[in-house]
């Protein structure tokens, strides 16, 4: 399949590999990310995706290799600079993670109190752009607990580009959303990238929803990228993988049984049948 292939790349990974204890996780990761893309990573759940978004944000270190942010290997960063470097992403994570004690507007401003000195009457317009750029600006007095989960994912959305980041991270967007906020939450992702001149990576398994906003796909398995391409690409592909993903088919590379002995040989079949001999 045709790389992804442009003069800036926000994010380089390199042979990067990483285990807890002794069970590895990521195998060999190699992927690029270029700047103004929004770019998918596909996969079960427990391929190693959000493991692979921990490690793009510092928050782990790998095994082995390297990643490269914004031009910084990250797990050699010093903590200050390691924090600079986290001002200039955005976050999403999954079901949102709002603060449930704090009203939908204080959630989008808390960013802006703990990384900027601006003025109040500037925060508090941000605040509003934030929140009418995901249409729910009338909402700003509510909490999240008076909120739908589609409602609660967007003001997470709002809050994650409070501080117009060039990277934004989506770790499953779209788990537990209705189709109507799926929907919009989808488009949402795709128009505020653009309008921004960010760079975006969503960590998802939501095929359908996916795959008509992205401009290039991974897609892991076993913690190793088994297959990459366009999206025009993912959709012809032949690899047995990616058909099986892509189209939602129950058996084939990930089977549907798990490994176990032989059906009858479990149920006691042949205890019984020597029983009666």
């Amino acid at each position: 399949m045709t790389p992804l292939r442009t003069a800036e790349q926000v994010v380089e990974i390199d042979d990067l590999s990483f285990t807890y204890d002794v069970r590895p996780i990521l195998r060999g990761i190699d992927m690029r990310i270029a700047r103004g893309k929004v770019v998918a990573i596909m996969g079960q759940s427990g391929c190693g995706k959000t493991t692979l978004l921990r490690i793009i944000g510092g928050m782990l270190r790998p095994s082995r290799g390297s990643a490269r942010v914004l031009g910084e290997t990250v797990h050699e960063l010093a903590r200050d600079r390691l924090y600079a470097l986290r001002r200039r992403m955005g976050m999403l994570y999954q079901f949102g993670a709002l603060f449930t004690d704090l009203s939908v507007y204080r959630n989008v401003e808390f960013p802006l109190r703990e990384h900027t000195a601006l003025p109040d009457e500037l925060i508090h317009d941000l605040v509003m752009l934030k929140l009418e750029a995901v249409g729910l600006r009338g909402a700003s007095r509510l909490t999240p607990a008076e909120l739908s989960g589609g409602m609660a994912r967007r003001v997470a959305l709002a809050r994650a580009i409070a501080l117009d980041p060039e990277l934004i991270m989506y770790d499953e967007p779209f788990a537990g959303l209705d189709p109507i906020s799926l929907g919009v939450v989808a488009r949402l992702i795709r128009r505020l990238n653009d309008s921004l001149g960010a760079t975006s990576i969503i960590v998802t398994h939501d095929v359908e929803e996916t795959l008509p906003i992205v401009d290039y796909v991974y897609f892991m398995a076993d913690g190793r990228v088994v297959a990459k391409g366009t999206v025009e690409e993912v959709r012809r592909s032949r690899e047995a993988f990616v058909h099986q993903f892509v189209h939602g088919e129950p058996d084939g590379p990930v089977p549907f049984h798990y490994p176990a002995p032989g059906y009858r040989e479990q149920l006691g079949f042949a205890a019984g049948a020597q029983a009666r001999a």
